[in-house]
């Protein structure tokens, strides 16, 4: 029957004329079944109506998948086309944090940029100053200079020293050491640099009083003041704006005593911990040793103790302690109700809710609970088990500080992190349980300042201020008798 019907339907299409010729087409399919194709065209319709078909089907049901992944990643609640629903539009929690980070990062770049781009502006314009008055300089007419007079016998007896022959006065000066012994520093008040004729070289005496034993700088007294920054390197990149830098007060084989460590602390997964031989290698950017966490470390708040380094893990108030010589986690533990991710920062924010120090009494947790209310609280940490052994509540707001450390058990607080001349405003005293407001100045060089604590190694603040790694020298008093 079937082979009548192919007959019956070539007998009409030879009949037809040349526009209703049709075709017979014969194949396999996918399957490899025998499968016949008739084409007949249309004898009233010259064009077929586009009418959707299972192409334009296709093409709207990948279009309704696409915009449910954009709503994902956006956040919006778009509607899909034509009421697919194979992708919920609901943004997932994860998704949407990595989009608000990566929106933050964007921000804190773009921040960055105009800061350079500011900074380019002001340099150029120093440096069109300094060509004008270079080219002021040049025009003014040279001066003679006077030729030197001999010091007199008396002045020789005294034992000044006097120019050697062919040498003029400036050339003399410059080779004359300072009171300090260092030839590089030329800024001495004693010298006076006005006509170029021989100057009777002045002593000047100034009277020191003998200690009276309020200072002592090898005890645990109280801090008294706080000396100028001294910077030690500026990091190479974006990612060195905020950072922690640190030293092993009772370092463990195979790292020394001088060892230095550093971690830069700006990206989501913040793993890499550089280490350094000493001060001069860490100037010159010069690591020995580079390790990689097993789990992201948050924010600048870690710290080293007893060949180990204590840091908060990311997005949990899990403490960890990290064994350098072994590389691997020697300890972790929650602090219990403590804050974090940006539940009770230091006023500059970076998620700075737990911050950890060590002094001479040993390791210590400074945060914040929901019960303090904000307030900030200070525990002593047992070293190994990172279980905490003692808690105290203080009455300072920690959101009202910028960053505080702990020296001789005593917690000391910053009161600003931007502003060029500060103070550090509070000590709470965990021996008394007792706290009060200070006022001692202290100094943010480069205007953001990330990170303060105490280096037992060094007996000096360690710093990271807008890219810079400082140091403060420390002058304390006498420990007063119990």
């Amino acid at each position: 029957m079937f082979f009548l019907f192919l007959l019956c339907m070539c007998g009409l299409l030879l009949r037809g004329n040349a526009q209703d010729r049709a075709s017979l087409w014969r194949g396999n399919d996918r399957t490899g079944r025998c499968q016949y194709t008739f084409t007949v065209p249309s004898p009233m319709e010259a064009t077929c109506p586009q009418v959707g078909g299972p192409e334009v089907e296709g093409l709207k049901t990948r279009l309704s998948v696409l915009e449910a992944l954009m709503s994902q990643l956006s956040g919006k609640d778009l509607q899909p086309r034509g009421g697919h629903q194979g992708v919920s539009a609901r943004p997932q929690p994860e998704l949407q944090e990595a989009l608000n980070r990566a929106v933050g990062e964007r921000n804190l770049l773009q921040g960055e940029k105009e800061r350079l781009e500011r900074e380019l502006e002001t340099l150029k314009l120093r440096m069109d100053e300094m060509r004008r008055e270079t080219e002021r300089l040049r025009s003014r007419p040279c001066l003679t200079q006077n030729p030197v007079v001999a010091p007199s016998s008396t002045q020789q007896d005294w034992g000044r020293a006097r120019p050697a022959a062919g040498s003029n006065q400036m050339t003399h000066l410059m080779t004359r050491p300072n009171r300090q012994g260092d030839s590089s520093n030329l800024r001495d008040s004693a010298w006076q640099y006005g006509a170029l004729s021989f100057q009777e070289l002045k002593a000047e005496v100034t009277e020191v009083p003998a200690p009276d034993g309020t200072v002592d700088n090898t005890g645990c007294g109280e801090v008294v003041s706080v000396g100028e920054p001294v910077t030690h390197r500026k990091a190479d990149n974006i990612a060195g704006k905020y950072g922690v830098w640190m030293q092993d007060p009772e370092a463990v084989s195979p790292y020394g005593p001088n060892m230095l460590w550093r971690i830069d602390t700006i990206g989501t997964e913040i793993r890499q911990l550089y280490g350094y031989d000493d001060m001069e290698q860490l100037s010159k950017g010069f690591p020995s040793k580079v390790l990689l966490l097993p789990d992201p470390l948050e924010s600048t708040g870690a710290t080293m103790y007893r060949g180990s380094l204590y840091y908060q893990r990311r997005l949990s108030r899990t403490l960890i302690r990290y064994d350098l010589a072994a590389e691997h986690v020697a300890a972790r533990r929650e602090l219990p109700h403590a804050g974090f991710h940006g539940q009770f920062p230091y006023s500059w924010g970076g998620y700075t809710d737990i911050d950890l120090s060590v002094d001479e009494k040993g390791l210590w947790a400074i945060y914040s609970t929901s019960k303090a209310q904000g307030a900030i609280v200070i525990s002593k940490l047992d070293p190994h088990s990172l279980e905490v052994k003692k808690s105290w509540e203080t009455s300072i707001r920690k959101a009202s500080v910028a960053n505080s450390f702990m020296i001789c058990g005593k917690l000391y607080t910053v009161a600003s992190y931007a502003a060029r001349d500060t103070t550090i405003n509070h000590v709470y005293d965990t021996g008394t349980s007792q706290g009060k407001a200070v006022s001692i100045p202290f100094k943010n060089k480069y205007g953001y300042n990330s990170m303060i604590d105490y280096s037992l190694a060094q007996r000096k603040l360690f710093a990271w201020d807008n890219f810079h790694l400082v140091s403060y020298d420390l002058r304390l008093g006498r420990q007063q008798a119990n």
